[in-house]
This record gives C-alpha cells, structure tokens and sequence, in this order.
C-alpha cells in the first residue's frame, strides 16, 4: 500500500506534522498520499526517520488486483480506526466470534484477527495496509465488514478504480 501513508499512520502524525519534521511540504505529503508522485527510497527513509521509524524493503509474489482493492479498502478503514479505535475493536472481536461460529474452516486466521485485536493500535494498523502475503489472507476474513458506509466504498472503488486506470 502506499508507504507515506503507512509512516503516518504508525506515526499518528498528521500530514503537516511529517512535513514538518521530515523538511518537505504537506502538499508533497498529499501528493505521494494520493499516488500523483512517487518519492524516492531516500525520500521515504527521511520521512520514516522523522517518524521514528525504519524502511525495510521486501521483495514477494505480485499483488492481484483483488489484492489491491482489499488493500484500498483496509487503508479507509484503517483511517476510520485510527480515529476511534475503541468502538471499532470492539466491534471487530464481537465480528470474530461471530465469524467464528459460521466459518469453522478459517478458525486459524480467526485466532491471528483474535491475538491482534488486543494489541495495541501501532500494532494493528500496518496489518491492515500490510502487502505481504500473511496480511493478504488475513484480510480475506477481515472482521471489519461496516466500517465503511455504502457511501464510503463507492469512493473508494472510485479512487481505486481511477488509480488502476492511471498505472496502466
């Protein structure tokens, strides 16, 4: 997923504050967001530094364009859970136990939502917005369904769809 919002989100800084502390702009911040200009690994290992945090560089089998989606949608969804984690854990484990009853097949990756859901946020988040192929099939029992509004999918298949379109 986008790796600028990744930093800020495990950072919980805004895009003013990493600017600021990563000496760049909130503009060019918005920009590398939206996908309109991709920074450099340099760039990204200034941001991450500012942030307190490390770039790591990995190499894995090519995102499917399911995989893609499932990662756009995580990224609003991981936007509304940084804003109010409470209520959207809790939520989250009530859906575990729920998925669990009805899906005995993914008791495995039940159990791995299960041990996340009470850990802290700075935990959580990278897994939703995470390429790796673990990530990827967790997200494939996500116990976030509702999260997001009708309204708020729409937007983000929109965007995504136009990202696609872009990078073609």
């Amino acid at each position: 997923m986008n790796p600028v919002w990744m930093i800020r989100a495990m950072s919980r800084m805004t895009q003013h504050e990493l600017a600021r502390a990563a000496g760049t702009s909130q503009p060019a911040i918005a920009t590398y967001e939206a996908s309109r200009k991709s920074p450099t690994l340099r760039t990204l290992q200034r941001m991450a530094a500012a942030a307190g945090l490390e770039i790591a560089v990995t190499v894995m089998p090519r995102l499917t364009r399911e995989d893609r989606r499932s990662l756009a949608l995580h990224a609003a969804i991981a936007d509304h859970l940084a804003k109010n984690p409470s209520e959207i854990v809790a939520r989250a484990r009530c859906a575990v136990e729920r998925m669990r009853e009805a899906n005995p097949h993914a008791k495995a990756l039940l159990r791995e939502w299960s041990v996340l859901l009470e850990r802290p946020l700075s935990a959580l988040l990278p897994v939703l917005t995470d390429p790796a192929p673990w990530a990827r099939e967790l997200r494939h029992v996500t116990p976030f369904a509702g999260v997001l509004s009708a309204r708020e999918r729409a937007n983000v298949y929109r965007e995504f769809r136009r990202v696609e379109a872009e990078s073609t």
